[in-house]
């Protein structure tokens, strides 16, 4: 953990940049004893991606007061329910059509619900996503009644290239800095930007990130759960 902050400062510094950076702990695949080892050595904030597998390892952990559940991976409609009752914030919401659903629920349930917008900014087919140019929708996004939204989330583009992997992170914060011009001034500004992974962290973090969501580079390679 503390190599990986390093680097976050690193790259911080280096760009001339100041922002605090989060770390989301990416425990997919790793069992609940991972979870609770990380939470004891200081990691509060953890992700996972696919809501059955983390259901399950929900009901395992042990009382863990300040622990905050991040879902980070794709939300099918019908899990909707599900993700509620299980993560404190939906960072993945990558459709108007899932955050209407979304509101409603939340609607019902007279809460407020922590979300980002998920954007495909590398234009890859397999990725979910608001598309870069649909701003507005992005926008309307915001003035959900049911919603919080904090700001965005990307994945990188699946590549080598640092070129394109900051071109895409930018993309991310310009997009960001778009939307808030356009918000009314009494609008909470956007100022969440979940960008990079254990492969690209430093570089979303130079271009502007706030959010790293970290797995591999802290827990080793992935395993299945047992």
């Amino acid at each position: 953990m503390q190599k990986v902050k390093e680097r976050i400062a690193e790259a911080r510094n280096q760009a001339g940049l100041s922002q605090a950076v989060e770390i989301v702990a990416v425990t997919k695949t790793h069992p609940p004893e991972l979870i609770v080892e990380a939470y004891q050595a200081g990691m509060q904030v953890i992700g996972e991606n696919r809501i059955q597998e983390a259901v399950a390892k929900f009901a395992q952990l042990p009382p863990l007061e300040k622990l905050q559940r991040r879902m980070i991976g794709h939300l099918q409609s019908n899990k909707i329910n599900h993700a509620l009752n299980n993560f404190d914030t939906i960072d993945s919401v990558d459709s108007q059509r899932l955050a209407g659903k979304l509101d409603r629920k939340a609607q019902t349930r007279q809460i407020k619900l922590p979300v980002l917008l998920e954007v495909n900014t590398s234009g890859e087919a397999a990725k979910y996503g608001f598309h870069p140019d649909d701003i507005s929708a992005m926008v309307d996004c915001c003035h959900l009644e049911g919603l919080a939204v904090a700001g965005l989330m990307t994945i990188g583009p699946l590549t080598r290239d640092e070129n394109k992997m900051r071109r895409a992170f930018a993309l991310l914060r310009n997009l960001n800095d778009n939307i808030n011009r356009q918000l009314e001034a009494d609008h909470p500004a956007l100022e969440t930007l979940s960008m990079g992974m254990s492969g690209d962290f430093p570089l979303a973090v130079a271009e502007g990130s706030t959010m790293v969501r970290l797995g591999t580079v802290l827990f080793g390679p992935r395993r299945p759960l047992q």
